[in-house]
Parts: structure tokens; sequence; C-alpha cells
């Protein structure tokens, strides 16, 4: 997978903007301010329809004006690809592929390979677990639409049952038939998604394990693992379980939305016991991990995107990082940095082919 041509319009900051792309890697350098986080988040949103750092699509139009379009030229296992993402503040995004729209957004997900490094990612450690069920969602969803639908399909369920719930709260009221049509929806959808959760950990935590040995080259354990309230007792059981409290909360209290993930360092957690050094070294293992995954499940590789990456490591980890994407021959790499001299000294050194785009 390679993105060949990038086009901007009232993206954030830029007005009108293209750019041409190496096949290899792309170095976007400048200062502060400049857009090169932008860009990045342009190609992300290109692959999931979605800004990374701002989902809020109002909020990714150009100050004074009322639209914004991505226009990108991809090419994909040799055929070509174009991709273009638009939208209007009185309309609903599009995104077209080869000039021909979606009928659902959702239907995009997973024809562009992507993994972003970014230095938000610290979230995934320090915020609580939603953050950690959208990271696992967002990379098996990228390999499985029928996962992805699953899931929306379950939102849809659980959203519906609190509105019930709340509804027999404010009417003092109980309908025992109608809160089990939701119950027999959320257990089926809920127990596919639980299964296909674990089959996803199975793979990805031996992945995660062996990148972060290649990053720290040390001796240190790390390991990651699925924690569910549907790994002892089944759903239906819990959802019988805690009726009378989800009547008196007026929401639901168990379920595959309370999943989450225990990151740990040497058999504690990373949060408390590791240090800064080690969860950074930990997040990119966590991104490598996925790369690796998705490389594994699809026939292209994957874009991976470096944002600001000498923010979170030193000079020598990033040398060591690109020495190993290198090894790796992954595929097309984007790296952003304000420091020209710094990101061309280690690329060069590592790379035979780059290109180095001032903003």
């Amino acid at each position: 997978m390679q993105l060949t041509k990038l086009q901007l319009i009232n993206y954030k900051y830029f007005e009108d903007v293209s750019i041409d792309l190496d096949p290899s890697v792309n170095c976007l350098v400048g200062n502060n301010g400049v857009g090169k986080t932008t860009v990045l988040d342009s190609i992300y949103h290109l692959a999931f329809g979605k800004s990374y750092f701002n989902p809020i699509s109002r909020q990714n139009i150009r100050h004074g004006e009322d639209f914004f379009m991505i226009d990108g030229n991809f090419i994909n296992n040799g055929k070509q690809d174009n991709i273009t993402v638009s939208f209007k503040k009185t309309e609903k995004k599009v995104i077209k592929r080869n000039n021909k729209a979606y009928d659902r957004l959702s239907d995009h997900i997973g024809k562009i390979g992507l993994v972003i490094i970014s230095p938000t990612d610290q979230d995934l450690i320090k915020e609580g677990s939603e953050v950690r069920r959208k990271f696992m969602d967002g990379v098996i969803s990228q390999n499985d639409p029928d996962y992805l639908k699953c899931l929306m399909d379950y939102q849809k369920v659980l959203s519906q049952r609190n509105a019930l719930l709340k509804y027999f709260a404010a009417n003092n009221t109980f309908q025992s038939e109608t809160l089990a049509v939701y119950d027999e929806q959320m257990v089926y959808l809920g127990e596919r998604i639980f299964n296909k959760r674990k089959t996803f950990m199975s793979q990805y935590a031996p992945l995660l394990a062996e990148r972060y040995r290649m990053i720290s080259g040390d001796n240190e354990k790390v390991s990651i693992t699925y924690s569910s309230q549907l790994e002892n007792t089944g759903f239906s059981e819990l959802l019988k379980h805690r009726q009378q409290k989800d009547l008196q909360l007026q929401y639901s209290s168990v379920g595959i939305h309370k999943d989450d993930l225990q990151m740990n360092l040497g058999g504690y957690p990373i949060k408390k016991f590791g240090s800064q050094g080690q969860q950074k070294s930990y997040l990119i293992a966590l991104k490598f991990a996925q790369y690796d995954l998705m490389l594994q499940q699809r026939r292209s590789k994957p874009i991976l995107l470096l944002d600001d990456v000498f923010d979170k490591l030193d000079q020598e980890r990033v040398s060591q990082l690109i020495r190993m994407i290198a090894a790796d021959k992954m595929g097309q790499l984007f790296i952003s940095d304000t420091d020209p001299e710094r990101t061309t000294s280690v690329v060069k050194d590592n790379v035979e082919q780059f290109k180095l785009i001032e903003l």
C-alpha cells in the first residue's frame, strides 16, 4: 500500500496544498504549528474516514470556510485507487473510492491499511478502559468487517436497552418481556465480539512481547491481557444477575462494553511501575505489533505514520527504530519532526531512499 499524491483543501491549516510523495520514506519537517501533524492526520482520515486527533468534522474545516476535502491517490497491490473525503457544514461526510460514494462510511474501514504512532498514544496507558477498547476495536475492525458490524449493532442495542431502563424508572413501570428482547440481542452480539477479541489477543500478545524486546534491547518482559466480565460467567447469566442493579442505575452495568486491556511490565501494571522510557517503548511496540498482525492478515504492507517520534524517544532509540523498519522492509513511512538536520541524519544512515518535505 502506497500513497503517491495528497491534496488538502480547507483542511485545518491548509487552504489548498498538493504533495507528491515518495514510495519509501517521507520526512515532514518544519517549525511547530506549520501543519506537519495535519498532513499525517489527513492520511489517517483517508484510511478511517475521521481525524485521529479531532473526530468532530466541523472542527477540521479551515477557519472562514464551510467545507474541507482530502484527496489521495494510492497504489494497492498494483492497482490505482483514488480516495476522497469531503465534508460540508450543512451536509453529511462523503467518502468516495474511485469517484463512487460509499452508502455507509463503515464500508470503507479496512480498505487502506495504516498504523499511526503519536505522542497522544500515551492515553492508552494513562486513561481509562474506553481508550484501550477503542484501540483494540480499531485494530480488529481493519481486518474483520463482520466484527465492525457486530460492534456497531451491539452499541445500538446497548443504547436502546439503556433508554428502556431510563423509561422504566421515569414511568415507574417494568416490562420483563421487552427487556428480554434486548438482552437476547446483546448476548448474541456480545458473545461474538468476546470470542473475536479473545482470538485477536492470542495472536497479538506474542507480537507485542517480541517487538518490545527488539525495541528496548534488554531482558524486560512485557505482556498484554484481555480482561472481560464474560471470561468466567456467561453473558446471559450476568445480565440476569445484574437486572435489579441495572434498573436502579438506569444503565447496563455488565457486558463487553466494560472490557479492558491489562498492560504489564514484569508482571506489574506499566502505568504505575514503568518508567517514562519503558512506557514509550511499550507504546511503540504496541503499534508495531499492530503492524505485524495486519501484515500477516493482509496482502499488502500498511502505511506507517510516525508523528513527532523524537518527542517520544531519544535520537539513539529513533535510529534503532528506523533500522528496525529498514531491516524488516516495512511499507511506506511518514515521519514528522521539527529539526530537518536531525531527521535527515537519522534517516540517511538507515535507508537508501527518502524525500524531505519542508512545510
